[in-house]
């Protein structure tokens, strides 16, 4: 009883000091800032100060008084993105978008292998769960592609990823490319492989990495005329009319004949003196004319390689790259002689 009369007076000073944000004496003590954070708006039980921190790092809220932690693990109110590949899709939940998809990727699905493989018993689905949810897989894909343009649009976009060999960001727009062809009825009564291989033509070549049409038309199994005649239209429909420059194509050849890396810099070279004369190359297939230079760059540097390989990786005749051969020589001479005099 007595003990409780002596300590009482030391609480009510206590809670004075608390109720007036007055600091305790003591070592570099000074008075603080008033600070309250989210759910901690009164003074410290230890030193009696009402200045809260809250460290969203450490998910902590402290006292600046004496450092007591009064909360651990608390909830970080910033955004939580979740797609840290692509920085221009700042999605919360689930993955980025996607034109591969025919919805998007947004749609969920009930993935075979999670009811077929052992996961499923070891984690309690019975038999006859499993069963059910067999079914329900069943038809839900039966609902998500009862159109048949929705049934297409799946077949193009698997085609897209399967054989056009191009890099992610390329089959994205191959495929959006073909979803506006799709949703404006051209590709109603024409060949789905067709369409996938002209859209990745155009796209291919947009992108400064062109593809022939003869390796494209292989690739996608379609007529070379089909192919030809489909690009033709996609490319006024959509004004992606385009002039190939014979310096698309020096990487992949050069790739292709297994040159050395500095071949390349002696074909730029040669191209650097050529491509002002836009009357002498312009007008001739571009692919013959990367093959030329590429000819003489190889000569010149001590690799060289027959016309036979040249023309099989080109995609180009003999005779068309001997004439080619003729007129680059001639132009080179003739501006080596006008340099002289």
């Amino acid at each position: 009883m007595v003990r409780d009369e002596q300590d009482r007076p030391l609480a009510e000073n206590k809670k004075k000091m608390q109720r007036e944000n007055i600091v305790r004496g003591g070592l570099g003590s000074a008075r603080p800032q008033r600070r309250v954070v989210d759910g901690h708006t009164t003074p410290c039980d230890e030193c009696g100060v009402l200045d809260w921190k809250s460290d969203i790092s450490r998910g902590e809220v402290s006292c600046n008084g004496c450092g007591l932690v009064v909360e651990e693990n608390s909830i970080d109110p910033g955004a939580e993105w979740t797609n840290h590949d692509n920085t221009t899709d700042r999605s919360r939940v689930g993955a980025p978008s996607t034109y591969t998809l025919a919805d998007k990727g947004l749609n969920t699905s009930i993935a075979s292998s999670d009811l077929s493989s052992g996961a499923a018993g070891r984690l309690g689905m019975s038999a006859k769960a499993r069963r059910d949810w067999r079914r329900r897989r069943t038809i839900d894909e039966r609902s998500k592609t009862r159109a048949s343009r929705a049934r297409n649009l799946v077949k193009a976009n698997q085609t897209v990823r399967d054989k056009s060999g191009l890099p992610k960001s390329m089959q994205e727009e191959i495929c959006r490319l073909y979803k506006l062809l799709s949703e404006e009825g051209f590709v109603t009564g024409r060949s789905i492989a067709g369409v996938t291989a002209a859209c990745t033509y155009l796209v291919a070549r947009k992108e400064d990495v062109p593809r022939q049409i003869p390796d494209v038309a292989e690739a996608f199994q379609v007529n070379e005329k089909e192919l030809s005649r489909m690009i033709r239209h996609i490319a006024r429909k959509f004004r992606m009319h385009k002039v190939s420059s014979p310096a698309d194509y020096f990487g992949r050849f050069i790739s292709d004949l297994k040159l050395p890396p500095n071949t390349q810099l002696q074909v730029d070279r040669l191209w650097d003196v050529l491509q002002p004369h836009v009357d002498i190359w312009q007008g001739k297939k571009p692919m013959g004319v990367a093959a030329a230079l590429i000819y003489k760059a190889a000569s010149e540097s001590g690799h060289k390689r027959t016309q036979a390989e040249i023309c099989v990786v080109a995609g180009v005749s003999e005779v068309t790259l001997r004439g080619l051969n003729r007129l680059v020589e001639g132009i080179f001479q003739s501006l080596g002689e006008s340099g002289k005099n």
